[in-house]
């Protein structure tokens, strides 16, 4: 069996599977040749042959234009996962030139930071590498140091991640927590105590560790919790919702300064320990790598650039 499987991957042109992705992506025919250097009718026979390979039609027609099958769904994360390990010890052996580059970067953000820092880093990558281009994963912390161990992402940015002397971190800013509310909120008023902010009805991120850590961990410390009237996964939701309630909730103030708007106000948490940094963590085996190196630079100055602009 171990021979067979041997002799099957040997039997298949690997340069398909970079086909298979760009039809994966497009799901166009004319679109994904254009991409990756074919002519339509190459490319039409290039899927062809990939339905051979999978034994499955991987792209169907429908009303809505081509849709990928299960199976081909099924492939898409391991299939880019495969490609991106491929590139990087490519890039490892050719070196990283930038401006030339058609490299493409797996980074881990939340949605939080990627509203924060996606802006200014693309437009960094824009300026040296207009090829490069970036794939962006939200995974949990634990999903994220498992990534990192098995080269599945280049970077994360994150907070507070546990691992191991295998993976390298580096602080990028400074933040705390602080109350966002609508403006019309009896807590715009007057000093904030526990007391009060425990009598009103609370926004919580139910996905988010920095919420947890930072307000609940620290409430139940002193053996109360917040009246969560709603849990939402995004922290995207939560100006858009707050906009239309009369709930309260916590979170980081790089974000809250991003999002204030007239009807939101942003006031002081009474917790004594507030402050966290946002890092920059990496594997250990990428340290000296250039394409990483280039990689983590941009995102530095990124960051300081989006910090610069929220402190004044």
């Amino acid at each position: 069996m171990k021979g067979a499987g041997v002799t099957n991957l040997r039997g298949v042109d690997l340069n398909l599977l970079v086909v298979l992705d760009a039809l994966l992506r497009e799901r166009h025919v004319t679109r994904a040749a254009r991409i990756v250097g074919l002519s339509q009718p190459a490319m039409s026979s290039a899927l062809a042959r990939l339905r051979a390979v999978f034994k499955d039609e991987l792209l169907i027609r429908t009303a809505n234009g081509m849709q990928p099958t299960p199976r081909a769904d099924a492939l898409i994360e391991p299939l880019r996962q495969a490609i991106g390990q491929i590139e990087r010890v490519m890039a490892s052996d050719q070196g990283f030139d930038p401006e030339k580059s058609v490299r493409r970067f797996v980074i881990r953000l939340s949605d939080l930071l990627s509203y924060l820092l996606l802006p200014g880093l693309m437009k960094e990558v824009a300026l040296g590498a207009p090829s490069v281009s970036l794939d962006v994963k939200h995974l949990s912390p634990s999903q994220t140091i498992d990534a990192l161990e098995r080269d599945e992402i280049d970077v994360a940015v994150s907070m507070g991640l546990e691992h191991t002397g295998t993976v390298k971190r580096e602080v990028l800013f400074a933040d705390r927590m602080v109350a966002i509310m609508p403006a019309s909120h009896a807590l715009t008023t007057g000093k904030i105590t526990l007391k009060r902010l425990l009598t009103t009805r609370h926004l919580k991120v139910s996905m988010s560790p920095t919420d947890m850590r930072f307000a609940d961990d620290i409430l139940s410390k002193a053996h109360v919790e917040r009246d969560v009237a709603l849990n939402v996964p995004h922290w995207l939701l939560v100006p858009h919702v707050l906009a239309t309630t009369d709930y309260v909730a916590v979170m980081p103030g790089a974000f809250a300064a991003a999002v204030q708007t007239r009807s939101l106000v942003v006031r002081e948490l009474p917790f004594t320990d507030q402050t966290f940094d946002w890092c920059l963590y990496w594997h250990r085996r990428h340290q000296d790598d250039p394409a990483n190196l280039w990689l983590r630079e941009r995102i530095r100055t990124a960051s300081r650039a989006r910090f610069r602009k929220l402190r004044t």
